[in-house]
């Protein structure tokens, strides 16, 4: 039975604005069934790294964040750390970063909570049936929220081709630890000439794995747990993740941490696809480079596997937006994400999903 993906257009009028859309789209998805009385909410999503705008716009996250309250849930804002140094890679940086890009309190009524602590390392091991992982690392406060909303920008990405649902789960709930165990099959590394010797990882780490060696830090991979905290501790920035996982596996990675972020959620999760100013990279830059394809629409669905498959459906089918490189003479029905990240197969992670019980790449998709 194909999955039904409800979809907005961005028409709009006096009568029925977008924020309008959106609260029919959570009512589409049966947003009442899926929060508790009194249930903490987590709206999951990505405040955007300073510099980038093309992140979902905060007045949208308003209208989600009033009606989640109107049904008795308590909603908050999140996201977690980032395993790169940026603007984002601890929550005070991260949380002024948010305030920067227009999280505020005033703008969406819901207060932000980075859902992996101050340094990423709040988390929780959730067992899995997955090939690759028997356990992964879930941010704190995602995994104990009663219920889940997930509200994505929809765009391309280096590693999955695009990045939406799927990502925005697997990748964006993980903790620190988490996230290195997807970009890596190998421990952090020192690069010596950033190395200033000041013996902070070594004090911080609770395995030992860094030691010093000839004035300058050295890790153990025999006694690396792959935590990635010391990449967050380091004041230099001088150590550094191996990136070694091909895309491939990366993706594959990342659909078995979605079935741990959702695995105790049961029917309390639903999705939201912002598919408008499609950028041919992550939120993660500090820059929004010129969109692929023209704005598409909204879509919800309470599967994330038909969310995302319907989302890169509805980019291909347009023509290629004549002010980016990439795309300006590709016609409808071309893979745009393929244009742009050539090497990367993205129904990898589609099919993956499919596999593992997280939903249907068939889907209906019906029109509000």
């Amino acid at each position: 039975m194909a999955s039904k993906v409800y979809f907005a257009d961005l028409r709009a009028g006096f009568r029925r604005n977008l924020l309008d859309k959106v609260g029919e789209l959570l009512e589409k998805v049966d947003l009442p069934k899926r929060i508790k009385a009194k249930g903490m909410v987590a709206i999951k999503l990505h405040f955007g790294e300073r510099g980038n705008t093309a992140y979902v716009r905060p007045v949208f996250l308003r209208r989600v964040v009033d009606r989640v309250r109107e049904l008795g849930g308590k909603p908050f804002l999140t996201d977690t750390t980032t395993l790169y140094g940026g603007t984002r890679s601890d929550a005070v940086s991260h949380l002024v970063t948010a305030v920067e890009n227009g999280f505020d309190f005033s703008v969406s009524g819901a207060p932000i909570i980075i859902a992996d602590g101050l340094r990423g390392n709040a988390s929780v091991h959730v067992p899995i049936a997955g090939r690759i992982f028997h356990e992964v690392s879930i941010a704190h406060a995602i995994y104990y929220a009663d219920s889940l909303v997930a509200v994505t920008h929809f765009k391309g990405h280096e590693l999955t081709g695009f990045g939406g649902t799927l990502k925005n789960i697997g990748m964006g709930c993980a903790s620190r630890e988490g996230k290195l165990s997807q970009h890596s099959s190998l421990g952090p590394k020192v690069k010596r000439k950033t190395c200033v010797g000041c013996g902070t990882c070594v004090e911080w780490c609770a395995y030992g794995a860094p030691e010093m060696r000839d004035g300058k830090a050295f890790i153990n991979p025999d006694t690396c747990v792959g935590c990635g905290e010391c990449i967050a501790i380091c004041p230099e920035g001088a150590i550094q993740i191996q990136w070694n996982e091909a895309a491939p596996a990366f993706q594959r990675k990342m659909v078995e941490y979605v079935l741990g972020t959702l695995k105790n959620k049961g029917e309390r999760a639903v999705f939201l696809n912002f598919v408008t100013q499609v950028s041919p990279y992550c939120d993660c830059y500090g820059y929004s480079d010129a969109p692929i394809v023209g704005d598409v629409g909204i879509l919800a669905s309470d599967d994330p596997v038909a969310i995302d498959q319907a989302s890169v459906d509805l980019v291909n089918a347009q023509p290629g937006s004549p002010f980016c490189p990439h795309t300006k003479d590709l016609p409808p029905g071309t893979d745009k994400f393929r244009a742009v990240h050539r090497e990367v197969d993205w129904g990898v992670q589609l099919a993956y999903a499919e596999e593992m019980g997280l939903g249907r790449r068939e889907y209906e998709l019906v029109p509000i």
